[in-house]
C-alpha cells in the first residue's frame, strides 16, 4: 500500500484527511493520469474537489453535471486547481465530519473516477451502504401504530370516560368535557344540516376563547376543513385567504371589524354567528359521521413569495400523529394543564388548544392581553397550575427577565417547549439556572409537515455549541440532502426534507408552488416528500442542527414570512415605483427594513400605514426609507447586499438632525429606548418612533417593565414617539402620584 500523504505537492495542512491508498488503486490513478496527460496530483485534486463539494454542501461545486474526466480536466487548469485547493480547505471547517470519514469519501471518489472516467460524477453517492442505512433508517422517528380514529372521535371517548372533568378554562370561565362536546355538536349538526360536505373549508374568525375551541371541534366533527382567521386582519387579507381556499362557510363572533367588507359580493359564502349556533335548541349528541384518515383536517396560510398567501393542507392522520408526538415527548398526562398562548394563525395554536383533550387534561386559554403583560402572564402560569407551556424564544427571554426582577415560584410547571425561532444556548443556560428541574424542549417543524417534526428534549444545557433541533418524532422521516435529494455526508450541511405521515397534500389551489416543494420520497415508494428550504446537518448523536433558510423566507417573532409578499404589497402603494425588503439585524434581532422609490411616493409613515391596512402587523417593515433608486447588481437585479449595508449604516447613524429630548421624562424615555433597542442615544429625538427604531412586541413588553408598568403595551402603540410617551408618563404621575407598581 502507498501512503497518499507522501505524494509531492500536497502540503502540510489537512494531511490527516488523506487516506492510505491501496497499491492497486494507486496504479489505477497512475494509469488514468497517463491517459489524460496530467500528473497523479491532478487526479487526486479532482477527487478532493468532488469530496469537498459533498462535505461543504457547496451548490456551485456540486451542481456540475459533467463526467469524472471533466472533473480531472477542470482540476488541471490553474483556475480549477485554485478552486479545488480552496474548496479542500473548507473541508477542515466542517467540525462534525471527522477526518477518517472524509478519507473514506476520497477512496470512494478515486474508485469511481478510475473505474469509469466517462461516468457522470453525480451518478452515484460517495456514501457507504452503512452510512446510508444510518441516515435513512436509524435516524428516522420511532414507528408507532396510529389508532384508526380521528382526533374528535378520541375526544368523544374521553367525554364518555369523565364527562364532568374540566376540559377548557379561560379566566373565570370553565367548560366540562360534556359541556364542550355538546356545544361543538350543536354547531356541527347545523353545519351538516345546512349542507356542509366532506372537506368543505370552514373559516373560523374569533378571538381565542372557549367558543373558538367549540367551533374547531365542530368543523372536524362535521367532516369539514378548519381554516383559522384572526379577527383583526385587514379586509384584503381575509378576502385573499377566502378566495384562495374557496371557503364556503364562515363561523364568526360578532363585531369582527372588516368581515362585512371582506365578504361583500361573495354570494357563495355562508356567514354564521357562533352565538346563534350555540343557542340552538336541537339535538346535541355526537354526529358519528365517517371521516377518513386521509381527509383534510385543516389549512393554515403562510406568507407567499408571489404576493399571494399560500394555504398548507394537512390531513387527519398527520394531525393526530403530531398530537400524539406532543403527548409522548412532552409527557402530557391525564389531569394536566396545557397553556394555549399562540395566535390562531400560528400553527402551534392547534396542538396547544386540543392535545390535552386526548388524555383527559385541561386546556387553559390565556388571552392576548395577559400575554402582553408579562408579569400578569407569569402570575397566570403560577396561579392556575400550568404544567405544559410553549413559547417563542424571544418571549421566554422576557419571561426570565421578569422572573429575575420579581422572583416567583412556578411549582406546577414541568415542561416548556420553544419554537418558531432559533433557540440560543445562552437562553438555555439561563433557563436551567432558574428552573433546573423543568424540561426544556426545542421543537422544530413546518406548517406543511403538520407542525413540529423534531423534538430536542433537554434536562440540562447541551454539550454542542448550538442547541440541536432534535430527533424526528414518531412516524416521521427526516433526510438531509443535496439538490438532487441524495443524502449528504453525515455532519455535512444540506437541505432538510421530510417524508411520512406528517407531509401534507400541498398548497390549496396552487399547483405551481405545490409542485416546487412537494414530491415523492425516492427512498420510500408511495410516500410524499416535502422540501423545506431549511438547511441543517446531522450531529453525531443523531439529532439535527438547524443552519438557516435557503431562500428569503424568514421567521420573525415565530411567524414565517416570505419577503416577496411584502414587496408585492409595497409596490401596490400608489406612488411607489420600485421597492425591496431585507432582513437586518442578524439572527439575534431580525428586523424587516423596506426601501422604496418614486417621485410621487408618499412618506415612509404613509407607506407604513398603507401596508398596515393590507398586511398583518408582523409583516409590516419596522423601518421604511424612500431613496432615489434601488441599487442594482451587474446583472440588473436589486442588490440586496447593498441594501443590507444601508440598513446597517442607518442603525449606526441618523442621516437627519435629531430634535433633542427637552424634559427629564423625555431624556429618561430616550435612554431606555437606546438601551433596549441597542440604538445610539444621539440618534433618538423627541419625534423618534419606537417601531421605526426596531421596536417589536417583545421590546415593548420590556419597556413596560422598565417604566414600572405604569403604561401598557397598548399605550405604547397609541403614543409611538418619545415626546408622546414622556407626556403620558407626566400626566399619569401628575394625576396619580401615589400609584405603585403592582
Amino acid at each position: 500500500m502507498i501512503d497518499s500523504t507522501s505524494r509531492p505537492g500536497d502540503g502540510a495542512p489537512m494531511r490527516e484527511y488523506l487516506p492510505v491508498v491501496p497499491a492497486d488503486l494507486a496504479t489505477a490513478v497512475q494509469r488514468l493520469a497517463d491517459a489524460s496527460g496530467v500528473g497523479t496530483d491532478t487526479v487526486h485534486l479532482a477527487a478532493r474537489l468532488k469530496v469537498a463539494a459533498a462535505v461543504t454542501g457547496s451548490p456551485d461545486l456540486s451542481s456540475d453535471e459533467g463526467s469524472w474526466d471533466d472533473l480531472v480536466a477542470r482540476a488541471a487548469t490553474p483556475q480549477g486547481r485554485a478552486e479545488a485547493e480552496l474548496a479542500w480547505q473548507g473541508v477542515g471547517a466542517q467540525g462534525y465530519v471527522p477526518s477518517a470519514q472524509v478519507a473514506g469519501y476520497l477512496l470512494a471518489a478515486l474508485h469511481r473516477l478510475t473505474a469509469d472516467p466517462g461516468e457522470p460524477h453525480r451518478l452515484r453517492s460517495l456514501l457507504s451502504k452503512a452510512e446510508l442505512h444510518t441516515q435513512l433508517e436509524e435516524f428516522a422517528g420511532p414507528v408507532r401504530p396510529l389508532p384508526d380514529r380521528r382526533f374528535h372521535e378520541l375526544f368523544e371517548e374521553r367525554v364518555r370516560r369523565h364527562p364532568e372533568a374540566v376540559a377548557a378554562v379561560q379566566g373565570e370561565r370553565g367548560w366540562s368535557y360534556q359541556e364542550l362536546n355538546r356545544r361543538a355538536n350543536r354547531i356541527a349538526r347545523q353545519l351538516h344540516q345546512r349542507g356542509l360536505r366532506s372537506e368543505d373549508v370552514v373559516a373560523v374568525v374569533t378571538e381565542r376563547t372557549p367558543e373558538w375551541l367549540a367551533a374547531v371541534l365542530a368543523v372536524l366533527k362535521a367532516g369539514g376543513c378548519y381554516l383559522p382567521l384572526e379577527p383583526h386582519f385587514p379586509a384584503d387579507r381575509i378576502t385573499a385567504v377566502l378566495d384562495r381556499s374557496e371557503a364556503r362557510w364562515v363561523l364568526a363572533e360578532r363585531g369582527v371589524p372588516h368581515l362585512d367588507e371582506a365578504l361583500r359580493g361573495r354570494a357563495g359564502v355562508e356567514l354564521s354567528y357562533l352565538d346563534e349556533l350555540l343557542a340552538w335548541q336541537g339535538p346535541d349528541h355526537n354526529l358519528g359521521l365517517a371521516v377518513a384518515a386521509d381527509q383534510l383536517a385543516y389549512i393554515y396560510f403562510t406568507s407567499g413569495s408571489t404576493g399571494e398567501p399560500k394555504g398548507a393542507m394537512c390531513e387527519h392522520d398527520g394531525f393526530l400523529n403530531h398530537l400524539l408526538a406532543k403527548i409522548e415527548d412532552l409527557g402530557i398526562e391525564e389531569g394536566q394543564v396545557v397553556a394555549q398562548t399562540a395566535p390562531q394563525c400560528f400553527d402551534i395554536s392547534l396542538w396547544q388548544l386540543v392535545s390535552a383533550l386526548l388524555v383527559g387534561g385541561r386546556t387553559h386559554i390565556i388571552e392576548q392581553e395577559t400575554v402582553l403583560d408579562v408579569h400578569r402572564f407569569v402570575r397566570t402560569v403560577a396561579d392556575h397550575g400550568i404544567q405544559v407551556l410553549q413559547l417563542v424564544p424571544s418571549y421566554l427571554d422576557v419571561v426570565l427577565s421578569a422572573l429575575q426582577e420579581q422572583p416567583r415560584p412556578l411549582p406546577a410547571l414541568r415542561c416548556v417547549s420553544v419554537t418558531g425561532e432559533a433557540l440560543k444556548k445562552e437562553l438555555v443556560q439561563r433557563w436551567f439556572a432558574a428552573f433546573p428541574g423543568v424540561l426544556l424542549v426545542n421543537a422544530y417543524g413546518l406548517t406543511e409537515t403538520s407542525d413540529d417534526t423534531n423534538h430536542e428534549v433537554m434536562d440540562r444545557v447541551p454539550d454542542q455549541r448550538s442547541v440541536p433541533i432534535g430527533r424526528p418524532v414518531r412516524n416521521v422521516r427526516v433526510y438531509v440532502v443535496d439538490d438532487r435529494l441524495d443524502p449528504v455526508p453525515l455532519g455535512a450541511p444540506g437541505e432538510i426534507v421530510f417524508s411520512g405521515v406528517c407531509v401534507g397534500r400541498g398548497y390549496i389551489n396552487d399547483q405551481a408552488r405545490t409542485k416546487a416543494a412537494f414530491g415523492l420520497d425516492p427512498h420510500r415508494p408511495g410516500q410524499r416528500l416535502y422540501r423545506s428550504g431549511d438547511f441543517g446537518r446531522w450531529l453525531p448523536s443523531g439529532t439535527l442542527e438547524f443552519l438557516g433558510r435557503r431562500d428569503s423566507q424568514v421567521k420573525i417573532n415565530g411567524f414565517r414570512i416570505e419577503i416577496g409578499e411584502i414587496e408585492n404589497r409595497l409596490l401596490q402603494v400608489p406612488g411607489v415605483r420600485d421597492g425591496a425588503v431585507v432582513i437586518a439585524g442578524g439572527a439575534g434581532k431580525p428586523q424587516l427594513v423596506g426601501y422604496f422609490t418614486g417621485r410621487d411616493a408618499p412618506s415612509p409613515t404613509e407607506v407604513g400605514q398603507a401596508l398596515t391596512a393590507a398586511l398583518p402587523a408582523y409583516m409590516v417593515p419596522q423601518r421604511l426609507y424612500r431613496i432615489p433608486e434601488l441599487p442594482l447588481t451587474a446583472n440588473g437585479k436589486t442588490d440586496k447586499k447593498a441594501l443590507l449595508r444601508m440598513a446597517a449604516q442607518a442603525e449606526r447613524a441618523d442621516d437627519g438632525a435629531v430634535d433633542v429630548p427637552a424634559t427629564d421624562s423625555e431624556r429618561r424615555v430616550a435612554r431606555l429606548w437606546a438601551e433596549l433597542l441597542k440604538v445610539p442615544l444621539e440618534r433618538i429625538g423627541r419625534g423618534s418612533r419606537f417601531a421605526e427604531l426596531g421596536g417589536t412586541s417583545m421590546t415593548a413588553i420590556r419597556l413596560v417593565i422598565a417604566l414600572d408598568r405604569v403604561l401598557t403595551v397598548k399605550d405604547l402603540a397609541d403614543t409611538p414617539t418619545v415626546a408622546e410617551v414622556a407626556a403620558l408618563l407626566d400626566w399619569i404621575n401628575a394625576s396619580s402620584p401615589e400609584r405603585t407598581t403592582p
